[in-house]
């Protein structure tokens, strides 16, 4: 609320200082000659304050946007772990292409909320010919919306560029509870048909590494042979999601894979999946929607492949523990999204318990 304090100096002059305290803002204050100047700056810094507009510092009006993603992008994203780096700094670079333009004083919770919904309702991608446009999930923009508000938290508690972060008054698109889309034993014999058949011959390897062990897209491209163990017949991923090493064991089908693309590796590189330039993994996207394709599988992503290893491991009686350290989940949460398709293994544990204490 403002607060208006009548003053009169020793020469008899008159003015009126306003101080306006608002809870979780800092003070502001201004003093003025006329009594009516007093309340118009009042009002219009109060609205200001409550609709996001208002910024203390200069630094707000000096910087823009632009600037200050170009130096999140230099300084603070290098220092994040590898995986989330490129998702992040497409995110950060749409925002800069959106609204790079305003200083950082202008932009205002409803700006942000203008381009939120342009978010979720733009195609992500071009459409192509023959082929129905592809929008972001609520889960995409949640990711969109929080690189942006750690770059504003980054420019208001280290580079005093704000007084506060316009994202305290963005709300989040409600996300959808999480997916289970995994592949029926018809549906995986004609993906692997598919998969083996494609013109890529990195597509099978990567498809059956992460039927096998449920590992991300992202942790399988990014694989190298030293983290391979044939000996071990184990692969170690040192840079996860969770920040966690985790092994993922290679046996059967998969083990043998890998021992077969160990004998054709290249050697002017350690990826196991390179791409033309030997020092960025292979792209497989178009390979992969190929596959889908002649596959006839609808409605199923390259990540839907670690939900359908979770699912066999819990239709073939894993445990919930046991399913979050093979996925590298730190809790139980992430994972009960599955315990519906162990109810034969709950069955027998129940049926086991019950004839013990009744006989």
């Amino acid at each position: 609320m403002a607060n208006i304090e009548k003053r009169t100096s020793k020469d008899g002059d008159t003015s009126y200082r306003v101080k306006i305290r608002l809870k979780g803002y800092p003070p502001q204050s201004a003093t003025f000659e006329r009594l009516t100047d007093a309340k118009k700056w009042a009002a219009a810094t109060e609205s200001a304050i409550r609709e996001g507009r208002h910024f203390k510092t200069t630094e707000a009006k000096r910087h823009t946007l632009s600037e200050m993603v170009d130096r999140y992008l230099r300084n603070v994203l290098p220092t994040k772990k590898p995986n989330s780096q490129f998702g992040q700094e497409r995110q950060l670079r749409w925002w800069k292409d959106q609204i790079g333009d305003f200083a950082l004083a202008d932009v205002t919770p409803a700006l942000i909320i203008q381009y939120r919904d342009k978010l979720a309702t733009e195609p992500s991608k071009p459409k192509k010919a023959g082929q129905e446009p592809r929008y972001r999930s609520p889960s995409t923009v949640v990711r969109y919306l929080a690189a942006l508000s750690h770059a504003f938290t980054v420019a208001m508690k280290e580079w005093q560029w704000l007084d506060d972060n316009p994202m305290r008054k963005v709300s989040k698109p409600k996300e959808p509870r999480g997916r289970v889309r995994f592949l029926s034993d018809d549906e995986r014999g004609r993906l692997l048909k598919a998969c083996r058949e494609s013109s890529n011959p990195d597509l099978y390897l990567a498809v059956v590494l992460a039927l096998s062990t449920g590992a991300r897209s992202m942790e399988i491209m990014a694989l190298r042979w030293p983290q391979v163990d044939m000996g071990q017949r184990m692969i170690t991923l040192y840079e996860t999601k969770n920040g966690e090493i985790r092994a993922l064991p290679l046996v059967g089908h998969a083990y043998e894979q890998m021992q077969a693309r160990a004998r054709v590796r290249r050697i002017d590189t350690d990826l196991v999946f390179p791409g033309r330039t030997a020092r960025k993994p292979v792209d497989l996207r178009a390979a992969w929607e190929a596959a889908l394709q002649k596959a006839g599988i609808t409605d199923f992503r390259f990540h839907d492949l670690r939900h359908t290893c979770a699912s066999y491991l819990a239709m073939n009686g894993a445990t919930l523990a046991e399913i979050a350290e093979v996925l590298g989940h730190k809790t139980l949460q992430m994972v009960k999204r599955y315990a519906h398709l162990s109810h034969v293994h709950t069955s027998r544990v129940v049926e086991s318990m019950n004839a013990r204490i009744f006989g």
